[in-house]
């Protein structure tokens, strides 16, 4: 049950003032609460949109000095009215009517207040004559005299303390005013109760962190316009609080999880030793470290909760195998799970040769398998017979039952969220759980969304790869590429060549694949080959299969070669209009060449003038093969919501912290929340109870829950 403490802040926005139905359902959609299955958002929800900008009102030149276009703040005496002749006697106006015009002045000069939508009541009591009032907003000048439409704010001069000097300007949508929710939003501030503090006191002194009270006020009634700033101490407190509670939440997982304590894997090596003698490579020094890690976890009696992270073919797939093996020594069974079929049957085809050799029994159960073939999986899964399983979500559905399950690998993790992952674990009895992703994630992000996991990275690759030269070039110097490709072909060189359209559109004048396999017909002959996404699973075979063979030598493509393509003597990719890729995909795509022990080249190709971000993608390209520092750039560039797909993840939005901007508070509040764990597990200390708080304002009820569960 939430505490009675906590119900102002989880009523509904239409307890405020001026909040009926209607501006209820424009907040639920400012508010993105429609996601959360909402059918109103609550108060607490509005009082965490943080505002986009301010208004600056302490402007009071004097009306003769007021510059054009600028937002000013003016004593004036109201002198007379002209009010518009087309108006009908409430002061109602017809279409195409003259305005209502108001003259005042003050010691300086003369202004002319205008108005198109207001009563002639309202006005004579708003602006009563020969009486001194308050108005703020733009100022225009033309043929030398100022005047002001419909300003923004009307105050008397002794009401002028409630005029908003710093005004807070909050991201709209259609139909909402910002006098509506800047009302709503004062009333809002209002509800916040009398909250004990759950923050450190020694960290609250050291960052000059106000209350969670004093937070928001200083965040929705600003004194200064620095005051909405994210490094303010107002907003990097509230950065903090909505930190933590994140924090908290996954370490509560991690504490469960470990809590359903595992049992030590002691293995013997013999298993290991066979596959790594039949491997064509060696393993490079980060595979090595990563599986000497994975096998440390494992012997553990704790369950194992690692994130193997690896650049594009860094060898992720032998690390899993190796990790399985251990496991099959000590008598378990393994499961690798992955998002899609298409990867599921690509893992099997390079794990099951390998593991068969070393007398591992491997088998593939994906929704592909029906009937007897299933069931004869199933029984062999049952009785222990398969060491090793791998397919996708099949695997974890109620009729698959495992004969001693002690290792789950789940591979490209961010598709999976932390409820996914106690799903799964209620399969074995608490099996050990590796996590794998080819997609390098930034630490901040690894942070946020994997905030319960030890991590190993696989940085290097793997041993005859040779470094891509990249070059960035202008679409201009076209004939002189085509020059250099007919050279290469000559040479025995193959070449992909990447565009963004399948076809012409007159929309964007983009090159499509077919138009400019036509253009390049004429050049390459029978050297020439298409792929596209429009074609046909066997037609698409053929033309890989072709390029492979080296029948052709010059591959139109799109982007459906991103990922898992491997043709290693390709030396070559051309990115056309590769400032209409993001940084992550041209990545992926660079990651076609390379593969084998020749020198590669990637050239960019762009048409200009190119914007800041695209300008600043391209660079990056150019002077990093690293994909965890390109990652770090696409945060920068893109924020942490697009990265991961924060909507499908299960991974955290956050309204007010940004994971770039208060990157430093990520890690103090990680540290803080395994620390508070470790001293009070139950939260049942004074902090641990205003923690638990914090965990329902910030929506994190499920750890609440995890609490209850023990």
């Amino acid at each position: 049950m939430r505490p009675s403490l906590l119900d102002p802040l989880f009523a509904s926005v239409r307890t405020l003032a001026g909040v009926g139905p209607k501006i209820s359902a424009l907040l639920l959609k400012l508010l993105g609460a429609e996601s959360a299955n909402m059918l109103e958002p609550r108060v607490g929800q509005l009082l965490f949109l943080p505002p986009a900008s301010v208004i600056d009102r302490r402007n009071r030149p004097g009306v003769a000095f007021a510059e054009a276009g600028a937002i000013v703040t003016l004593e004036v005496t109201i002198d007379h009215y002209q009010f518009s002749p087309s108006a009908t006697k409430t002061g109602a106006f017809m279409r195409g009517s003259v305005p209502h015009r108001v003259f005042a002045h003050d010691d300086t000069g003369e202004v002319t207040l205008v108005f198109f939508h207001a009563q002639r009541a309202w006005l004579e009591k708003s602006l009563p004559l020969g009486e001194k009032v308050i108005v703020s907003g733009k100022v225009e000048w033309f043929n030398g005299r100022a005047s002001m439409v419909h300003p923004d704010h009307i105050a008397p001069v002794d009401g002028s303390e409630d005029l908003p000097l710093i005004e807070p300007v909050y991201p709209l949508t259609a139909g909402l005013s910002p006098k509506t929710l800047a009302r709503a939003m004062r009333d809002a501030l209002t509800r916040i109760p009398d909250l004990p503090e759950w923050q450190d006191k020694t960290l609250m002194a050291r960052e000059n962190f106000p209350t969670f009270s004093q937070g928001l006020h200083h965040l929705h009634m600003p004194q200064e316009p620095e005051d909405i700033a994210e490094n303010s101490p107002a907003r990097r407190r509230l950065a903090y609080d909505e930190f933590l509670a994140g924090q908290m939440a996954l370490a509560l997982v991690r504490a469960k999880t470990r809590r359903l304590s595992g049992r030590p894997l002691m293995g013997t090596g013999r298993i290991i030793t066979q596959i790594l003698a039949n491997l064509p490579y060696r393993l490079t020094k980060g595979q090595e470290q990563a599986v000497k890690d994975i096998i440390r976890d494992l012997k553990a009696p704790e369950r194992m909760l690692r994130l193997l992270q690896g650049d594009v073919g860094s060898g992720k797939t032998v690390v899993g195998l190796l990790a399985m093996a251990h496991a099959a020594e000590s008598g378990g069974q393994s499961a690798l799970m992955a998002p899609t079929e298409v990867l599921a049957r690509q893992h099997f085809a390079t794990i099951a040769p390998l593991a068969e050799k070393a007398g591992l029994k491997t088998a593939l159960l994906t929704g592909r398998e029906k009937g007897k073939e299933r069931q004869r999986i199933l029984t062999a899964l049952a009785d222990g017979t398969i060491h090793i399983i791998i397919g996708t979500h099949a695997l974890f559905q109620e009729k698959v039952d495992y004969n001693d399950l002690v290792l789950v690998i789940i591979d490209e993790q961010h598709r999976f969220g932390v409820h996914q992952r106690l799903q799964l674990t209620a399969k074995g009895t608490a099996p050990d759980m590796l996590v794998m992703t080819a997609t390098p994630i930034p630490r901040t992000l690894v942070l946020t969304a994997f905030g319960d996991m030890d991590v190993s990275k696989l940085t290097e690759k793997p041993a005859g790869r040779q470094p891509v030269t990249t070059a960035i070039v202008p679409v201009e110097r076209l004939n002189e590429i085509v020059e250099r490709m007919k050279n290469a072909i000559k040479q025995g060189q193959k070449i992909y060549w990447i565009c963004p359209l399948v076809e012409e559109s007159e929309h964007v004048e983009l090159t499509s694949a077919e138009e400019r396999f036509q253009s390049f017909l004429p050049i390459f002959g029978n050297k020439l080959g298409l792929i596209h996404g429009r074609m046909s699973g066997q037609e698409k075979d053929e033309a890989m299969l072709a390029f492979k063979r080296g029948d052709t030598r010059l591959l139109i493509a799109t982007t459906v070669i991103e990922v898992g393509v491997d043709v290693p003597d390709a030396t070559v990719i051309v990115i056309e209009h590769a400032e209409r890729f993001g940084l992550s995909q041209l990545h992926q795509l660079r990651g076609r060449v390379g593969r084998g022990d020749k020198p590669s080249t990637c050239l960019l190709l762009y048409k200009g003038p190119l914007g800041e971000i695209a300008k600043a993608r391209l660079q990056v390209m150019r002077e990093t093969e690293d994909g965890f520092r390109i990652a770090e750039e696409d945060l920068k560039l893109r924020g942490e919501g697009e990265l991961l797909g924060t909507r499908q993840s299960g991974t955290p939005g956050f309204k007010l912290a940004s994971v770039e901007a208060h990157a430093d508070l990520l890690e103090t509040a990680r540290k803080d929340a395994r620390l508070i764990l470790e001293r009070d597990i139950n939260l049942q200390s004074e902090r641990g109870q205003a923690l638990r708080l914090l965990l329902y304002i910030f929506g994190r009820d499920e750890a609440i829950r995890l609490l209850r569960a023990g």
